[in-house]
């Protein structure tokens, strides 16, 4: 009983942690067939007014910076995607790729919105492009919220929309949208329709989802000059076969109407464009119908008949317009001779023709270039976007033909920084005439698909690392004339035709003595092989009563349960370990353990692999207390051991690769992308909750004993764990002290007391936390050097707390983007870690419950209050669609 009692709560407290991430889940759901992005967001939400579930934009971007919007303004558009916005002042073309699970062939509405909220204090609104894939869309220059939609089928499975710099000020977004419609509503042969206007006629409410499941806009306007509006409450029939555009009911049940039988209802209204082409679509819904009466309407677009109509009562209708262009546009609906009711109309919509003259880059030319780019992590500004088209926002470094679907005929990489092996995805270049990667440092041996490439005039691999044997096919090729090959500079690589016997040497004469000291060298192998086995045969052992007596448990924070242990499998040979590196050759790291290198698994996952020095200033005994730790201790933010390899001399361990590298290169005053104070937040957040883990939720506990920022790595979502635990000190039994006498720790980290006593406890790594802290807080790293001298962190902020000068502590690069009660929070929570006496610190459980409630609160500042279902309905009122001047009735 008392068992299934414990696991009933188990079970609760499980649930009770999962609910808010399985509650967005579920929400998202709701919302099929849409993406819908906020940028400048600090995290995912579901918007209640909206019924909508956004996300934030980390996946979707990877230049640009967040910011919000003035405070001045902030509250003026209750929509929580106006407050925040991204900016790109760094390249002329900026995009975004959106992968709709339907794919190509269907139509999508895209809609970008934009709110400069005057948000770096210039008050000077920039005007920019606004591209989807390769063709022009519209341009954004409003001061105001403004949205930009449009209805496009796309020829490939993804949509690229771009923001293009036109040397009038910084391109910025607020949120990007896109919803699957019915292929059957928007038809156009080609190109794509532009909203200008999308009116709810007869009523001052405007709608959009959930009550229009498309999440149209629908603004509102009622006209006066011989019109009325009209209106009927009943229930009307959304659900009839005919009814694709699913206009909602809310819309339906008003109208303008001509006050007689005999009177049209008109809408005009000029373009300055003669040459565009409109479409416009009128929706009915006949609402006033009584018995004996007869509602019949004659369309006429600029005086040519379009079609007649008849209205049943509460039963929607919608009419497509002819194509008109024009510098005076008019349309007109009429009763006809046996109608007994004045037209009317409930809703309409404006389009124009956007004409898509460009065709993006070759498929496999552009699918090549993408993969090129993600596997050497290319830094280069204009590589956004199709490879191509544009011409004049190609991407440097290469150079297309003039095909309908462009190829890439050159690429020019050398001197990127190319890491690792020639990457396969080159081989799908088949337009390319001449390649270029020299000057970087690639390593591996040379592909022989290089041979395979059909154009391949021109191939240049100097100055890399490359090993090695040159494959014939390509020497043939070089000795006809057919390729102009360079290979220069890669030392390792054998370029003649007898690699392989080219360093034999010429016998000599007389008694031969090799197989005397050959059989000599195998006994003595034999002996030393046997001896070592039987040491490390010992040490496995040593490491496995340890591990025996290390749990770890609390599986609510995250962790696993039980002693665990390597499986076989995880257990690497020296062999495999220089294969998975391909030969040691991308190094990623460095420390006093060795150097680490990127690897890379059979299953194709990336590791980082970290090899123990001979020149380590730390070894043997540090190998043994990671290697310990990490197999037994499991936490979301602490970082995963793959597995290791001891052979002999040959000690690697092998960890989950984390792709943004540590913290403190991210605070870094060189590094361009800065982390904002949310993003910084939720690193404190989790390296607390991994430190918390092992104070308080292993048994017994582990002292890290080197926490610091360059021990805090953070993965590919920006999930910070922390890691080298070649210091950490677990303790067997529950009576041992927490004290040791070893030196451990960085400078700057170091808990005073230790150099006082000589003694490492639990608040040592709280002190080291609180420095972490301050350096999330200020950017500074936790020994400042200067023109003026060297100075602790501590030393350099505490005069600043005590003048209460909160603006001087929180790094200048976040421009004052924080709310300043949350930096102080963080400065006290910061303090309360530092004392120099150890008792006076906090405890961690402490310490991360302030930090989520800091993080709670800051989250949460950024929100709008949220409005009831009656006050929302002028909450778009700023939203603006629109090319010329609005349409006029009469």
């Amino acid at each position: 009983m008392g068992r299934s009692m414990l696991l009933l709560l188990w079970c609760a407290s499980i649930a009770s942690s999962l609910a808010p991430g399985l509650k967005l889940l579920a929400l998202a759901q709701q919302n099929p067939g849409f993406i819908s992005i906020d940028y400048g967001a600090p995290n995912d939400y579901h918007d209640d007014q909206l019924d909508i579930y956004y996300e934030d934009d980390t996946r979707f971007v990877d230049s640009g910076t967040n910011m919000q919007v003035s405070t001045r303004v902030i509250y003026q558009n209750n929509l929580q995607q106006s407050k925040n916005l991204r900016i790109f002042p760094n390249g002329k073309r900026n995009c975004y790729t959106l992968m709709p699970d339907k794919g190509k062939g269907n139509t999508y509405l895209v809609r970008a919105s934009f709110s400069y909220g005057n948000y770096d204090g210039k008050n000077q609104t920039p005007a920019f492009d606004l591209h989807i894939d390769v063709n022009y869309w519209n341009t954004v220059n409003s001061s105001s919220w403004i949205s930009k939609e449009i209805f496009y089928t796309p020829p490939r499975d993804y949509i690229q929309v771009c923001l293009v710099n036109t040397g009038s000020g910084v391109p910025f977004i607020s949120a990007l949208e896109l919803q699957l419609m019915d292929n059957s509503i928007y038809q156009i042969n080609s190109g794509a329709l532009v909203t200008n206007w999308r009116y709810n006629l007869g009523s001052l409410n405007i709608y959009r989802h959930p009550e229009d499941v498309c999440d149209r806009i629908w603004n509102s306007e009622t006209y006066s000059g011989g019109l009325s509006s009209v209106s009927n409450t009943t229930a009307i029939a959304t659900s009839t076969s005919n009814d694709a555009y699913k206009v909602p009911p809310e819309v339906l049940m008003t109208a303008t109407q001509a006050q007689n039988v005999t009177d049209p209802l008109s809408l005009y209204w000029t373009s300055d464009n003669s040459t565009i082409v409109w479409y416009v679509y009128f929706h009915f819904v006949e609402l006033q119908l009584q018995n004996g009466q007869f509602r019949e309407l004659t369309m006429y677009v600029q005086d040519t008949f379009v079609k007649t109509v008849m209205l049943e009562n509460l039963k929607p209708v919608t009419v497509a317009s002819l194509p008109i262009s024009g510098h005076n546009l008019n349309l007109t609906i009429s009763a006809t001779a046996r109608s007994s009711l004045p037209p009317l109309l409930n809703a309409v919509e404006f389009f124009t023709v956007a004409q898509l003259p460009n065709s993006p880059t070759f498929l496999d030319d552009f699918n090549a270039m993408y993969d090129i780019n993600k596997t050497y992590e290319v830094i280069r500004a204009s590589w956004q976007g199709d490879p191509c088209i544009p011409i004049q926002y190609s991407w440097n470094g290469l150079n297309c033909s003039s095909d309908s679907s462009p190829r890439i005929i050159s690429l020019n990489l050398s001197s990127s920084g190319l890491k690792g092996l020639i990457a396969t995805s080159i081989s799908n270049l088949t337009a390319v005439v001449s390649l270029d990667l020299s000057n970087n440092s690639l390593t591996g041996s040379v592909p022989d698909f290089l041979a395979q490439m059909p154009s391949l005039k021109v191939l240049n691999l100097s100055g890399n690392n490359l090993n090695g044997s040159v494959p014939q096919t390509l020497l043939k090729k070089t000795t006809d004339g057919s390729l102009l090959l360079s290979l220069d500079g890669n030392p390792n690589l054998c370029q003649s035709d007898n690699c392989q016997t080219s360093n034999v040497q010429p016998k000599k004469k007389g008694i031969s003595i090799a197989p005397i000291i050959a059989s000599v060298a195998a006994a003595l192998v034999l002996i030393l092989v046997g001896a070592l086995a039987v040491l490390w045969i010992i040490k496995r052992r040593q490491i496995q009563n340890v591990t025996t007596t290390t749990t770890a448990t609390n599986s609510t924070r995250g962790e696993s349960t039980g002693t665990l242990r390597l499986s076989k499998n995880q257990l690497f040979t020296s062999t495999e370990i220089t294969r998975i590196t391909d030969n040691f050759g991308t190094i990623i790291g460095e420390g006093g353990f060795g150097k680490v290198y990127l690897g890379r698994l059979d299953n194709g996952t990336k590791v980082a692999v970290k090899m123990l020095s001979r020149s380590s200033k730390q070894g043997y005994k540090e190998f043994h207390a990671e290697a310990q730790l990490l197999t037994v201790v499991h936490h979301r933010n602490l970082v995963s051991l793959i597995g290791y390899c001891e052979e002999f001399e040959n000690m690697a361990l092998i960890y989950e690769f984390m792709s943004n590298g540590n913290v403190r290169q991210h605070l870094s005053a060189h590094n361009p992308n800065v982390l904002s104070w949310s993003q910084r937040l939720q690193i404190a957040v989790d390296a607390a909750q991994g430190l918390e883990y092992l104070h308080n939720g292993c048994k017994p506990p582990i002292i890290h004993r080197d926490l610091k920022t360059p021990n805090i790595l953070l993965n590919e979502n920006m999930q910070a764990k922390i890691c080298d635990f070649g210091l950490s000190k677990a303790f067997v039994r529950e009576q041992d002290s927490y004290i040791s006498t070893c030196p451990a720790g960085t400078p700057g980290y170091l808990d005073p007391e230790f150099h006082i006593l000589g003694h490492s406890s639990q608040k040592s790594d709280i002190y080291s936390f609180g420095i972490v802290l301050f350096e999330l807080i200020t950017g500074h790293p936790a020994i400042i050097r200067s023109p003026e001298g060297i100075m602790h962190i501590l030393q350099w902020v505490t005069p600043l707390i005590e003048r209460g000068d909160i603006q001087s502590i929180a790094d200048p690069r976040l421009n004052g983007q924080f709310n300043i009660g949350s930096v102080w929070k963080v400065v006290e929570i910061a303090m309360a870690c530092v004392p120099t006496n150890a008792v006076e610190r906090a405890d961690m459980n402490h310490v991360l419950s302030e930090l989520k409630e800091c993080l709670t609160v800051e989250i949460s500042s950024g929100r709008s209050q949220r409005m009831g279902n009656s006050e929302r309905r002028s909450e778009f009122d700023t939203t603006t669609m629109e090319l010329d001047s609005p349409p006029y009735a009469r």
